[in-house]
């Protein structure tokens, strides 16, 4: 009983304490549940995402017993989860299989809601625009928790639609907005606004079966065709018999027609493999892989636990030394080392358990009141806000324990002061260890050299140990670059001077602070290096569609009267920057009707032959060429002109694969960006411009002519029907220098005389268009619609550039690691605040004016954020090395593989993040620090 009444008063005693300095142990709670609450909110956004199978299933087939879709390759067996299947035969039957009627497998007693989707232009605010329209009863109870209503009411008959709010935000529509159906020229009115829960950024229009979809018809009804031949195969939403639903053996009997089926009482319930053929002719092929904590999880309990243990640490030393006299009062009233150590360790339960608990249910009630933003971002609904009772518990508990870990360094260096000191208030003169530093340095190596070998070896164990030791290590040398600091101050004014000196003189309240700001800006820029690097690796390997800043406005043959028309809606609608340049297609044989013109013969640029003129990654050898090259060697070797012949994409301008233009020299300075007056000279001459230099030899190149024709044109020719005659042409050309080989679409730009000269026919096919940005979803919708209303047949292509999705993560990154340091540094300056009062009286005593208190706030701020801030950028590039180092040696490997495979494998860093964490993060701090001090000191009680 005695050690329960020695606990209780040290609880006592720390919850008295607590109470009276309650801006110290406000400090304390904060450390401990933001990083609880972020854990908290992290593990409840999580489990509330992951969809359990219930949930998964309602997505996918609402409120209905079973799925039915037919896969058109005959008999097939697939798992009772649908998620394998294979068909019975050993070949597909030819096309695929015909259609089945799927309502002849239902179950007797069933009742079903077909599905089909078809693509269809509409008519938009600003415009046309090209959607899907699915036809489903989106009234149906079978549907709900796969559509579900948001506003409005449901479509019902042939003249109303649902529509997403995503489709709607693009096109500029409302509820109540009629939109027309190019394909039919029938107009729908939107009732409602519907959602997919599982696919909230859906664009898509919702009718009643039959609505859009019309029979194929042929004769006198052909003009009134709206099922194209690419609609989609129609699927059934089935309810089956009252009691029964959907068993195992109604779906192996659709399985013999070729239908899949995905019931609900199955997968809930699945039979035992034995009665499953495909999971007994394949053992194992149902085994699911147990849920294991993942190694992110646990890293980021880890690096929380981390910072409360390096922030909330000097609150209890700073606390323990304002509560020194009590604590040696204690001593002088019979208590021990154990009674002072207790008091001390009982702050650390009270004010953890606070903490714990505080942050569990500011966690939980953010995730709510964020739950919104939080779907919308990640695109689908929660299924459920899951709040998993052991695992906050877990939670909690890990606040709490990290709290009395917190408080065990400050309890043992309190219990191990003398009566005297604590009485008198001397804290007594202890030097640095002069063994931690070197100790620390020497981990540090041996941490990055771990962390570098095992990149290079593809270890990624290793890779993640070397780092944290080296962190460690780097934790270990705080101290003594904190203790040097002081140094850098007598150059300085005075209060730069004084935070630098006092961050050195108090070292063990300030190291803690760069360590925590270190810890979790090592792991921001870690990954925010690898990201940006794999942003750069992305973007290097991206074949670009179009010259980056243009647009192509491009027409078919039956629609070459209508381009002035589209050019005219492109100037007026979308922004464009300076000028266009006119091009035309070129072909060999008949000039014949629209119709055939595809069938009338083609050119080509001839190769030279020899080695010099081909890629090296593409003919006999590459292999073991790639085993010898590092990943710049095969860089270079990729963006050759040689290579970038077989390795690029083409064929965007016109018909013809080896992209031959007719144009003039607008198209030099608008596309290709080639800004020479002798190449602009050169066509003027009648000279065709070679873009890439390895189809030239002597400054000439080979054009190969196949000339079809026409059977009028043959038989006037004397030759057979569909025979065709082979010609070719060496022309001298203007070649540009090799970096404009790689302009996507263009291989050589030929002049219009010189065409008609060697007999080629040529026809207006488009423009180029530089333009100041991409054009938007309202520019393109506007000049759909007026390409559409002149009749058809004339499409805009831009180019959008590679995915940018990464700079979001980097953008929540840079926030998180700025968060930690603002915190860092605010509880630092806090604590020396509370820790130097009495430095701060005597300050005044000798005539400091009240602003410099301010200042010295500021500049104290700013020490910890920066030093923090510089250290764990130095920290992060270890990891982050060493990661790229591992994707190098995949990308080798894969490259020697397969020689054409990229292996260019960038480390990159994200200038931008640190930036912002190296200078805006820390004067930020210092301002805020500066602005939340008082300028003149409150009246102090005399200690007595």
């Amino acid at each position: 009983m005695s050690i329960f009444t020695g606990w209780r008063a040290a609880l006592r005693v720390a919850r008295r304490d607590a109470m009276r300095a309650k801006g110290r142990s406000a400090l304390v709670v904060t450390m401990i549940a933001v990083p609880v609450l972020g854990v908290t909110a992290l593990d409840v956004t999580y489990r509330s995402m992951t969809p359990t199978t219930t949930e998964a299933l309602t997505s996918e087939i609402g409120s209905a017993d079973a799925l039915f879709r037919d896969q058109m390759m005959g008999p097939i067996e697939q798992l009772p989860d649908a998620s394998t299947y294979t068909n019975l035969d050993d070949v597909l039957p030819a096309g695929n299989g015909d259609p089945v009627d799927i309502r002849t497998t239902f179950p007797k007693g069933s009742r079903a809601v077909s599905i089909q989707s078809v693509p269809a232009s509409v008519t938009t605010r600003y415009g046309v625009t090209n959607t899907d329209i699915v036809e489903i009863r989106t009234s149906d109870s079978m549907l709900r928790g796969k559509i579900d209503l948001v506003r409005g009411t449901y479509p019902h008959g042939m003249g109303e639609m649902a529509a997403t709010e995503p489709f709607l935000k693009a096109t500029g529509l409302y509820l109540g907005s009629t939109t027309t159906v190019r394909n039919s020229g029938r107009k729908y009115t939107i009732t409602g606004v519907v959602e997919l829960p599982s696919e909230l950024k859906t664009k898509a229009l919702y009718a009643d079966p039959g609505a859009v979809i019309a029979p194929w018809k042929d004769g006198s009804d052909h003009d009134k065709k709206v099922l194209p031949p690419n609609a989609g195969s129609t699927d059934w939403l089935v309810k089956g018999p009252a009691g029964v639903g959907v068993t195992w053996p109604h779906i192996m009997e659709a399985n013999k027609k070729g239908v899949l089926v995905t019931s609900r009482q199955v997968v809930l319930d699945p039979p035992p493999d034995s009665e499953v053929p495909l999971a007994a002719r394949n053992p194992g092929i149902t085994e699911n892989g147990s849920e294991e904590l993942s190694t992110a999880f646990i890293t980021v309990v880890a690096m929380a636990v981390l910072e409360i243990v390096l922030l909330a640490g000097p609150a209890f030393a700073v606390g323990a030394r304002r509560s020194r006299r009590q604590l040696g009062l204690l001593g002088t009233c019979g208590g021990d080392r154990r009674h002072v150590r207790a008091v001390v360790l009982g702050g650390g339960l009270v004010l953890g358990g606070i903490g714990a608990m505080t942050g569990v249910v500011v966690g939980l009630g953010l995730t709510a009141a964020l739950q919104p933003v939080i779907e919308n971002w990640a695109g689908h609904r929660f299924g459920s806000l899951s709040m998993p009772p052991l695992e906050l518990l877990l939670i909690a508990v890990i606040g709490l324990i990290t709290g009395l870990l917190a408080a065990f360094a400050p309890a043992i260096v309190a219990s191990r002061q003398s009566v005297l000191e604590s009485l008198t208030g001397r804290r007594g003169v202890r030097r640095s260890s002069r063994l931690l530093p070197i100790l620390g340095a020497c981990v540090l190596t041996c941490g990055a050299a771990i962390a570098l070998y095992g990149g290079t070896s593809g270890n990624s164990a290793l890779v993640a140990g070397g780092s944290i030791v080296a962190e460690l290590g780097l934790l270990a040398c705080i101290p003594v670059i904190v203790g040097s600091l002081g140094r850098l101050g007598r150059w300085l004014p005075l209060s730069p001077r004084m935070a630098l000196r006092d961050a050195a003189r108090n070292r063990g309240r300030t190291a803690p602070a760069v360590a925590a700001v270190m810890a979790a800006v090592a792991g921001s820029v870690a990954v925010a290096t690898n990201m940006s690097s794999y942003s750069a690796e992305v973007e290097y390997n991206y074949v670009p569609s179009l010259t980056k800043g243009t647009i192509v406005v491009a027409s078919s043959a039956d629609a070459v009267e209508r381009l002035p028309l589209a050019r005219a809606a492109v100037e007026r609608n979308m922004a464009v920057s300076s000028g266009h340049a006119d091009f035309r297609r070129v072909w060999a044989g008949s000039d014949c009707s629209v119709y055939e013109e595809n069938h009338c013969g083609s050119l080509e640029l001839v190769k030279p032959a020899d080695k010099a003129h081909s890629c090296p990654l593409t003919r006999k050898g590459a292999k073991e060429l790639a085993a010898r090259l590092s990943a710049d060697e095969h860089k270079k070797l990729m963006h050759s002109p040689a290579c970038l012949t077989d390795l690029m994409a083409w064929g965007l301008f016109n018909a013809d694969e080896h992209n031959i233009v007719v144009a003039d020299a607008a198209l030099l300075d608008t596309y290709v960006k080639l800004d020479d007056p002798a190449a602009a000279k050169a066509l003027a001459a009648g000279t065709p411009v070679l873009l890439n230099p390895v189809y030239a030899e002597n400054g000439e190149v080979t054009v190969k002519a196949v000339h079809q024709y026409s059977e009028k044109d043959a038989k006037n020719r004397k030759l057979h029907p569909g025979e065709a005659r082979t010609t070719t042409d060496k022309l001298k050309v203007y070649v540009a220098p090799a970096k404009y080989a790689a302009t996507p679409g263009i291989r050589m730009i030929l002049p219009e005389r010189t065409a008609e000269r060697l007999g080629l026919h040529t026809r207006a096919t488009g423009s180029v268009y530089a333009v100041a940005h991409t054009p938007t979803d309202a520019e393109n919708q506007r000049v759909s619609a007026a390409m559409e209303q002149s009749g058809g047949g004339i499409w805009v292509q831009s180019e959008s550039g590679p995915s940018q999705r990464q700079n979001t993560i980097l953008l929540i990154l840079t926030l998180f690691a700025g968060t930690v340091t603002l915190g860092a540094a605010a509880i630092t300056t806090g604590l020396a605040k509370a820790d130097a009062e009495a430095d701060l009286n005597t300050l005044s005593a000798v005539g400091a004016t009240p602003s410099m208190r301010r200042k010295l706030s500021g500049f104290q701020c700013v020490v910890v954020a920066l030093t923090g801030v510089v250290l764990g950028t130095l920290a992060g590039l270890v990891p982050a090395v060493a990661l790229r180092l591992i994707d190098l040696r995949e990308a080798l490997k894969v490259m020697r593989l397969n020689p054409t495979q990229s292996a260019y494998t960038p480390i990159v860093l994200p200038w931008a993040t640190i930036g912002v964490l190296v200078v805006c993060i820390p004067l930020l701090a210092g301002v805020l620090a500066a602005a939340f001090t008082r300028s003149r000191l409150a009246l102090a009680r005399r200690a007595g």
